[in-house]
């Protein structure tokens, strides 16, 4: 077989969450054009619908969106079997979707602290308890997990300890997942990017300032990522030619936590 052919999604189908922008938009990218079709789940109904038009636009009509929060265990279950019985199946799940919050701990809202662990944790739990249930009867999936950096390491000056405290739970999550359901054909990573320039933080790194060129001293390559530098690793993990690799977390961050 050719190496290439290992990376090639025909006939697969893969939800992406939070794929209406940002990072989720450029790996739900990536799958279509390495073959997939792709269902774009986002709680925006009108910018996953516009995405998916796009996309559709591109890729021979291969995106769909559905608009749901993942936060809502009943819409959780329904979604996932709304997208198995419009395709048939669910090959691929990227838990993308996701929030950041920065408040000092000492004095934090706890209903905002729950909201960002709803939503970075316990969503990603959700829908891959749903989805996983379809892939362990079918003995085959990739569920591949957005972390963060911010979940192997208390990055600074910001004070974001619910967000840090929710990744690192999804990358403890990713290995627990991986190890139940090894051999039973499902396999589970995580990446873990570093800071990345989205359509919400590019004008932010943009206009820079004092934290942002602390961060940018603290990254060995002194840049921030583009949501397009994920797309490798994305095909990779969704596709055979990673067929050995199951609770692996990969560091995407210009070498921010090597130093």
């Amino acid at each position: 077989m050719n190496i290439f052919d290992q990376f090639r999604l025909d006939d697969r189908v893969a939800v992406v969450t939070g794929a209406a922008q940002g990072l989720g938009y450029a790996m739900g990218e990536a799958l279509l054009s390495a073959g997939a079709r792709l269902a774009i789940v986002d709680i925006d109904a009108d910018k996953a619908a516009a995405a998916a038009e796009r996309l559709s636009a591109r890729y021979d009509g291969r995106a769909r969106s559905y608009a749901v929060d993942l936060t809502d265990e009943a819409a959780v279950v329904d979604i996932a079997a709304r997208v198995i019985a419009d395709h048939g199946q669910i090959d691929i799940l990227f838990n993308n979707a996701g929030v950041a919050h920065h408040a000092p701990s000492e004095s934090d809202d706890y209903d905002a602290w729950k909201r960002v662990v709803d939503i970075d944790l316990n969503a990603v739990y959700l829908l891959s308890r749903e989805i996983g249930r379809h892939m362990l009867d079918r003995r085959a999936g990739s569920i591949v997990n957005t972390a963060s950096m911010s979940g192997l390491i208390a990055n600074v000056p910001q004070p974001q300890s619910a967000y840090n405290a929710a990744k690192a739970g999804v990358i403890m999550l990713t290995k627990s997942l991986a190890v139940e359901w090894a051999d039973r054909g499902v396999r589970v990573n995580a990446i873990a990017p570093g800071y990345m320039k989205t359509e919400i933080t590019r004008p932010f790194f943009d206009e820079g300032g004092p934290m942002i060129d602390r961060w940018m001293n603290m990254t060995p390559m002194g840049r921030a990522g583009e949501p397009e530098e994920l797309e490798g690793l994305a095909v990779y993990l969704a596709s055979d030619a990673s067929s050995f690799v199951t609770g692996a977390v990969f560091s995407i961050d210009g070498g921010y936590t090597a130093v």
